[in-house]
């Protein structure tokens, strides 16, 4: 079965547009999806901060080896 070209092309045409929305949306996930990442690792590095300074002030958390209370 042979296509025309002008139906070939508009094939191709409507293909593309499918092409560029899905590429437009996944693109638009991807920038959401790096703020919250970014968001994160802010927060990960928030709470190091706020762990070492807890370490600091009341010193290690370990209890001399003594095991955990359910032994």
């Amino acid at each position: 079965m042979n296509m025309s070209l002008e139906t070939r092309i508009n094939d191709l045409e409507t293909r593309l547009a499918f092409q560029d929305d899905t590429i437009q949306a996944l693109n638009d996930v991807l920038v959401v999806q790096q703020r919250v990442v970014e968001r994160l690792q802010m927060q990960l590095e928030a709470l190091a901060k706020r762990q070492e300074e807890l370490i600091e002030e009341f010193g290690s958390v370990d209890d001399d080896g003594a095991p955990p209370p359910h032994y």
